[in-house]
Formats: C-alpha cells, sequence, structure tokens
C-alpha cells in the first residue's frame, strides 16, 4: 500500500467514497471490518475502485490495488494520470457521455466500456458503477468507479 495512504486526505476520501457510495446506491461500497484502517480496506479490495478529483482535466487521485493492476500503472505514475487517458482517444465522447450522465443522475450501475492499460492493452470493463463522490456535508469531491 502507498504510504500516502496514511494521509488525512485519503482517510477522509475512504470515507467520502463509502458515505457517497451508501447515499447513492442504498446498500455499502464494502463491508468494514478491524483489519486495518477504512483506506487499507479498499486499497485491498476484491475489485478495481478509482477515483478523480475536480481539476479541469481531472486527475486520478486514487487507483486500490486491483486497478492498478488492471490499469498497469504503478502508485505514483496512476495518480498523475488524466483519467481521460484510461479511454482510447476514439472513446472519448462516450467516455464524457458518461460522466455527464454521472454528474445529472449521481451514478450509472451498469456502465460497460472498453479502457486502456499502461502497455496499450485495450481491456472490456462491465457492470461497473460510476458515482460522484461526496462529502457528509454534500460537497462534490469528484467521481469514483467500482469495477
Amino acid at each position: 500500500m502507498s504510504p500516502h495512504l496514511n494521509t488525512a486526505f485519503y482517510q477522509q476520501h475512504a470515507l467520502n467514497l463509502c458515505y457517497s457510495y451508501q447515499q447513492l446506491l442504498k446498500k455499502p461500497l464494502i463491508q468494514p471490518d478491524n483489519n486495518g484502517s477504512l483506506m487499507q480496506q479498499l486499497f485491498n479490495a476484491p475489485f478495481a475502485l478509482l477515483s478523480h478529483g475536480l481539476e479541469d482535466d481531472p486527475i486520478f487521485n486514487f487507483g486500490n490495488q486491483a486497478a492498478l493492476s488492471l490499469f498497469e500503472y504503478n502508485w505514483d505514475d496512476f495518480t498523475q494520470l488524466p483519467s481521460r487517458l484510461s479511454a482510447k482517444p476514439v472513446d472519448q465522447n462516450e467516455r464524457q457521455r458518461l460522466l455527464d450522465a454521472v454528474s445529472q443522475r449521481g451514478f450509472i450501475d451498469n456502465y460497460a466500456g472498453i479502457r486502456i492499460a499502461a502497455s496499450g492493452r485495450e481491456f472490456l470493463i462491465e457492470n461497473a458503477v460510476v458515482w460522484n463522490v461526496i462529502d457528509k456535508d454534500g460537497r462534490y469531491c469528484g467521481q469514483a468507479a467500482a469495477i
């Protein structure tokens, strides 16, 4: 696990990811246990989990171990990557329609699309959940996906 995940930002981010997922989908993202921090549990979850922030060209600010493996990045490279680069240029319009729909509705729970790994390998994601990340005060913090 990246040492960055022990920071106050990532401890709050873990809470925001879980809170917003629960609020929007009416079910928990994970079942928390007593084995490490919530962020450690998210980082080690058996599904890919990633999120991007609020930049004009949003940059991934989190990817768990499954996401890093799937996209073939290490932590430092992934958290500097504009999220749009996870799709081929020809898939950018489709990706933008997805993000716009999530922004309007709050989430999509049946997303499928082609993504691209660091090596250039293309892969299909299916039944992904993409949602708006909000904090307990309702402030928008970015978007996340569980694959």
